[in-house]
């Protein structure tokens, strides 16, 4: 190790006083060569490249250029620009988080978006919190702690990063009842499963995955109206936080948010980086009653929103007050749809760019883009691809030139090229990821 850091290279980091971060760079790449990695034809410049990865922020801007709009390794919904300036007035000082400025005392971050998430929600109250799991987790800790929840065996769904609706029901404290069969369900298997320690009827909503054939399930309504009988609550999952309705775009069956309230449920819960198009979040809506004693749990201060994560929620909620304004200025909504025609200009725009910047004619060919996020699962979304012939270096290698790059843009390999795809990228970002394209296949 003594040796190592002799290298011209390293002494040099070592004088700008970084030695813990040098040695540990070190020692890193040395267990890498010890792995089974191959040896460093120059040690020091090895050593240094790391350190130098260690000093760049691991978290960093990319352009998605895949088509799927709310990619979750892409962190899904880029926000609308009124977030962005929200965000960045309350990021850069003191805001009022929890401050009634009327009366100078205390007040409640739960108080920021909730009249104006209710209001679109056309429900009574509602509750933001961390995340759409949480938001789940703290309703069945509310109204089912230690009792049964009766849930579809077909609704028994695992979401992204392997985690699964079981271990979030057993967390809250609730015990799983799980009634009917995999692909079939009948109001009369929830009715039959209706016990003395039965606390609530839950649906989750298969938003990553659809069932066809012979399928059966209850309509929300009908469970609504069994729960209401028995005295008991019904909790609804929607998943995506939809409020407008897409179907002229030919995007259906997701349920929408007040469609779900309208249907009777007692508590709604949603995501706010998805369909939504905010940061992340979990929103809870539902009646005053059931809002309140969530927002009263224990656990409710652990799944709490943050002050950033209210900022850019907000206005992008208050853009859905007119819904023509929110589908344009709402970039999850805007790329969800764009018109064929718009899509084959900006396809025809982007290779032009591409070509400006010193690389060879593209080719534009049909193909499709992805919601993402668990939404809408079987909707291909037709669209102009820019296909970029690799050259020698290959598909596989001149996407990885694109995701190193300076600028790193994240594409498709298909049929041995690269495509891009004009849906999921700005269109002020065209020269920008043009560049990118003319570099990673003229570098050496």
């Amino acid at each position: 190790m003594a040796r190592l850091l002799e290298e011209p290279a390293l002494k040099r980091l070592l004088e700008q006083g970084s030695h813990n971060l040098v040695v540990s760079a070190a020692r890193e790449t040395l267990a890498m060569v010890r792995a089974g990695g191959a040896t460093p034809e120059n040690w020091g410049e090895a050593i240094a490249d790391r350190v130098r990865q260690h000093l760049s922020p691991s978290l960093q801007p990319v352009w998605n250029a895949t088509g799927v709009i709310l990619h979750t390794n892409l962190g899904r919904a880029p926000l609308a620009e009124v977030a962005l300036k929200a965000l960045l007035r309350v990021a850069q000082g003191y805001s009022t988080l929890e401050l009634d400025l009327a009366s100078g005392s205390r007040g409640s971050r739960a108080d920021h978006c909730a009249s104006l998430l209710a209001e679109l929600s056309e429900t009574e109250a509602a509750l933001v919190v961390n995340n759409a799991a949480g938001a789940l987790l703290l309703a069945l800790n509310t109204v089912a702690s230690g009792r049964e929840v009766l849930i579809s065996r077909g609704e028994l769904i695992e979401i992204g990063g392997s985690f699964r609706i079981p271990d979030v029901l057993e967390r809250s404290g609730a015990a799983l009842a799980e009634v009917g069969t995999t692909n079939r369900t009948t109001l009369e298997d929830y009715r039959a499963a209706l016990g003395p320690r039965t606390a609530a009827i839950l649906t989750v909503h298969r938003s990553n995955f659809r069932q066809t054939g012979f399928v059966a399930s209850p309509d929300p309504s009908e469970l609504a109206a069994l729960a209401r009988s028995a005295g008991i609550p019904y909790l609804y999952d929607i998943g995506s936080g939809l409020l407008l309705d897409l179907s002229p775009w030919g995007l259906r069956d997701e349920p929408r948010v007040a469609e779900a309230v309208a249907a009777g449920a007692d508590l709604v819960v949603f995501s706010g980086d998805k369909l939504l198009g905010g940061p992340q979040a979990g929103c809870l809506v539902g009646g005053s009653e059931s809002i309140e004693r969530a927002q009263h749990k224990p656990l409710a201060r652990a799944l709490r929103a943050d002050k950033l994560t209210l900022a850019a929620l907000e206005p992008t909620l208050a853009l859905y007050r007119t819904p023509d304004r929110a589908r344009v200025e709402i970039p999850v909504l805007r790329m969800l749809t764009l018109d064929g025609e718009d899509l084959a200009r900006r396809a025809a725009a982007l290779a032009a760019a591409i070509i400006a910047a010193g690389a060879s004619s593209p080719a534009l060919i049909p193909g499709s883009s992805a919601v993402g996020g668990g939404a809408f699962p079987e909707a291909a979304l037709p669209t102009t691809l820019v296909a970029v012939d690799p050259g020698p270096l290959g598909a596989s290698g001149l996407a990885l030139r694109l995701r190193l790059g300076d600028t790193p843009v994240v594409a498709r390999v298909e049929n041995n090229r690269v495509v891009l795809d004009p849906r999921t990228i700005p269109e002020e970002a065209f020269p920008t990821v043009a560049t990118a394209v003319a570099e990673a296949l003229s570098r050496e």
